[in-house]
C-alpha cells in the first residue's frame, strides 16, 4: 500500500473526528469543527514527529566556530513538546463539548484508535 499524502492522513483523521461529533446541536458543531480541524492536524503533525524522533534520536551535534560544538534538544523534539502541549488543551476543550453519554476520558481513547 503506498504511503498516503499528509494531507490525506489529516483529512481521514478530520473525517474520523467529525463522527464522533455528529451528534451535536448546530450552533456547538461551528465552535467544535475548527478545533477538530486542529486536533486532526496536530494529531498527524504528532504522529510524524514522533516518528522522526525515533529515527533520528533526541538531540543533535553542533558546532559553533572552532572550539565549541556540543550536543543540543532535537528540533523535531522541540516542536513535538510544543505541540504535544498545545494538542492536550485542544482535547481537554473538545471532550468538554461531549454529549454526557460519551463520558470523560472517552475523547482519549478515542483520539488514539
Amino acid at each position: 500500500m503506498a504511503k498516503l499524502s499528509k494531507e490525506s492522513r489529516i483529512k481521514r483523521e478530520l473525517e474520523r473526528l467529525k463522527k464522533i461529533y455528529a451528534d451535536l446541536p448546530s450552533g456547538k458543531l461551528s465552535i467544535v469543527t475548527p478545533l477538530l480541524e486542529n486536533a486532526a492536524f496536530m494529531k498527524i503533525t504528532l504522529d510524524d514527529l514522533q516518528k522522526s524522533i525515533n529515527e533520528n534520536g533526541c538531540s543533535d551535534e553542533y558546532k559553533n566556530g572552532e572550539n565549541q560544538y556540543g550536543k543540543k534538544a532535537a528540533a523535531d523534539l522541540q516542536a513535538y513538546n510544543s505541540l504535544i502541549k498545545n494538542f492536550n488543551t485542544i482535547s481537554d476543550r473538545l471532550e468538554k463539548l461531549l454529549p454526557a453519554e460519551k463520558g470523560k476520558g472517552r475523547l482519549g481513547a478515542l483520539m488514539n484508535e
